[in-house]
């Protein structure tokens, strides 16, 4: 990534977060498309944070991106409570309309990449219906074998849109991002998980009141209870000992940092010379 000014971030259980607001974000990836310069997007939520650390391939691969933000409203608790604030969450999701809207207005050039390819076709006729300023230049199902996937790529190239989402499930689509990147020579890569599902209408997003309360895993939960309990019943507590360990590991090296400077200052103290008072 290339730009004129740098990008504010914190550092959050060790990832470097971008701390800017979805504005900030949308209008950060306008500079890129306009002056032709490449923005691959990462997105991290609690379930991700928690699986990094057991992949180190899936790791690598989002510490790839150029931009990193917090998807989940856990990422920006955490960050909270770490006294590392982010401005606010910025959802994938959210993001991806954002920048369909963007596309709209601008005329930019935009290919879709994922799902299945009923799906897909739902995505294609919603964005030619309700983003028609968008020029759509390509799209292609997620569903392809391992040696079709450099024909892709190839396609995409050959497409030269200005944006990419890719809508493929964690962590196929940070290693496809970082694998391919430089090969298909697109501006603003955007990986999407499963937000051509909800723009489909083939699944049903949590309603804001519960977004903003954090509590969207739950709703996913609720619709999908056997496929996903387990799952987030395990990654929310992992990630809850990170956080906690991490806080305290903070406030144990506060109260280090204290006592040293206590003694130093002492240690200055019993080196200063003594004064004799005049006597009467």
């Amino acid at each position: 990534m290339s730009t004129d000014r740098p990008v504010p971030t914190n550092t959050v259980l060790g990832l470097p977060l971008a701390a800017l607001t979805m504005a900030e974000v949308v209008a950060l990836c306008d500079e890129h498309i306009r002056a032709h310069q490449r923005l691959l997007i990462g997105v991290v939520n609690a379930a991700k944070v928690v699986n990094m650390r057991r992949d180190a391939v899936l790791r690598a691969a989002v510490l790839a991106a150029d931009l990193l933000l917090a998807d989940g409203m856990a990422v920006v608790w955490a960050a909270w409570l770490l006294r590392r604030p982010l401005p606010e969450r910025v959802a994938g999701i959210d993001l991806f309309v954002r920048l369909l809207e963007q596309a709209h207005e601008r005329h930019y050039r935009v290919y879709c990449l994922g799902a299945t390819g009923e799906v897909l076709a739902a995505v294609v006729q919603r964005i030619q219906r309700e983003y028609s300023g968008v020029q759509l230049v390509g799209w292609h199902d997620g569903y392809f074998a391992g040696g079709a996937e450099e024909r892709v790529v190839a396609e995409i190239a050959a497409a030269a849109p200005d944006i990419l989402f890719v809508a493929m499930s964690s962590p196929k689509k940070e290693q496809f991002l970082a694998r391919w990147i430089d090969r298909m020579k697109v501006t603003v890569c955007h990986g999407v998980g499963g937000s051509f599902d909800v723009l489909a209408g083939k699944v049903r997003r949590a309603p804001v009141t519960w977004r903003r309360l954090g509590l969207e895993w739950l709703y996913r939960v609720l619709q999908e209870p056997r496929r996903m309990w387990r799952r987030y019943l395990v990654t929310n507590t992992v990630f809850s000992m990170l956080v906690l360990r991490e806080l305290l590991g903070g406030l144990r090296g506060a109260r280090a940092r204290r006592q040293a400077g206590r003694r130093r200052r002492g240690l200055y103290s019993s080196h200063q010379p003594k004064t004799l008072s005049p006597e009467p």
